[in-house]
């Protein structure tokens, strides 16, 4: 059944797919996304790749590299972005997944300025919105509320296999101790901090590097990043970082600061997209005998105010659906409207075209041509 199917690989800075861009994967070329609370760049890298756009590479000398070469890491996705400081009266009602501030201590920063001289934390504010609920730290974002994951526009739960939810304790136990959510949710949702979730966290500019796929770059940081690191008590060593994450403390005292560029990079072996498959330890889940239509979708969002900063989206395709150059045929425009239905039901893509901040492009014409940029 799978070979019937080719992956097309988007992002954009929300939900509304007619906002992405096509992402070149396995290509050294970035994609940019910007909205008025995030610049992003993205590198996606897929092992044994036979989708979209034509002619893609089916792999890319990142996956030589270690520790992907002895990891058999099956996909990446490596993010440089810079956050930028929102305006105040944006607020969105949060998401599934989103919830109260942790009462372990209103989260600080003891990260150096920029120019690397101390701090004063003492009177490091927390922002508040109308409602008088913390929306963070003034000068960035906590290192509780930073979150990334997949979500689903509607339920899963008729399709997922016996004994999923053992799947997904394999997941928290095996893989990301942080992971929280419901997939039996009407929204299903399963979402961990960004700092105990990335793979790799580098703070600072990063390297893009051609003969290594692209962006590319290791935990640490430059200079300044290190010594911030450093100063909250942070480990140089990726494994050690993640499970310095999963406190409490260590959350509060990471922020990431507006203006400050981070990159982090998320892969791992579990998933093969070439026989869609979902291979965990001790357990494998023939994707496409339960998939409902629905793209795989990874999201980069603020916990509590349910702000998008970033999606990455793997939508699957009839073979027949899709024109030689690439482009969507009728079918499969119809497939893209009625995903957006779902995600405009689910809330997930403002009806008021002034409420996600700009002009948004028509839907796509019927005319067999795909116009998504």
């Amino acid at each position: 059944m799978a070979e019937k199917y080719i992956i097309r690989v988007t992002a954009g800075s929300d939900y509304d797919i007619d906002n992405h861009v096509i992402v070149p994967v396995n290509s050294d070329e970035t994609v940019k996304v910007s909205n008025d609370l995030i610049d992003a760049e993205i590198n996606v890298r897929v092992q044994n790749y036979n989708g979209l756009p034509r002619d893609s590479p089916t792999t890319s000398p990142y996956f030589l590299l270690e520790p992907h070469a002895t990891n058999d890491d099956q996909y990446s996705l490596a993010i440089r972005f810079t956050p930028k400081k929102p305006r105040k009266s944006r607020h969105q009602t949060p998401s599934p997944g989103s919830r109260p501030p942790s009462c372990g201590g209103l989260p600080h920063n003891d990260l150096p300025n920029n120019d690397g001289t101390p701090r004063d934390t003492a009177e490091e504010p927390n922002m508040l919105d109308g409602n008088g609920v913390s929306l963070g730290p003034e000068n960035g974002i906590s290192g509780h509320d930073l979150q990334f994951g997949n979500d689903f526009d509607h339920p899963i739960r008729d399709r997922l296999p016996p004994g999923f939810s053992y799947a997904v304790n394999i997941v928290k136990w095996w893989i990301d101790p942080g992971l929280e959510g419901d997939p039996y949710a009407d929204m299903p949702y399963l979402y961990g901090p960004g700092l105990s979730s990335f793979n790799s966290i580098h703070v600072g500019e990063g390297a893009h590097d051609s003969e290594k796929g692209g962006l590319y770059f290791e935990e640490g940081g430059d200079e300044a990043g290190l010594e911030a690191r450093r100063a909250i008590g942070a480990p140089d060593c990726a494994i050690e970082r993640k499970k310095w994450a999963l406190r409490q403390d260590s959350k509060d005292k990471w922020v990431f600061e507006y203006g400050k560029t981070y990159c982090v990079d998320f892969y791992n072996p579990y998933i093969d997209f070439k026989d869609f498959a979902l291979r965990l330890p001790g357990f494998t889940v023939p994707i496409m005998k339960y998939w409902d239509g629905q793209g795989l979708r990874y999201v980069l969002r603020n916990r509590v105010t349910g702000d998008t900063y970033l999606i990455i989206l793997f939508t699957l395709y009839l073979k027949e659906d899709i024109n030689e150059d690439g482009s969507l045929k009728t079918a499969a425009l119809e497939a893209t409207r009625e995903d957006q239905a779902l995600a405009k039901e689910a809330g997930k893509i403002a009806e008021d075209k002034d409420a996600v901040g700009g002009e948004k492009r028509g839907l796509p014409s019927n005319d067999g041509d795909d116009d998504l940029d």
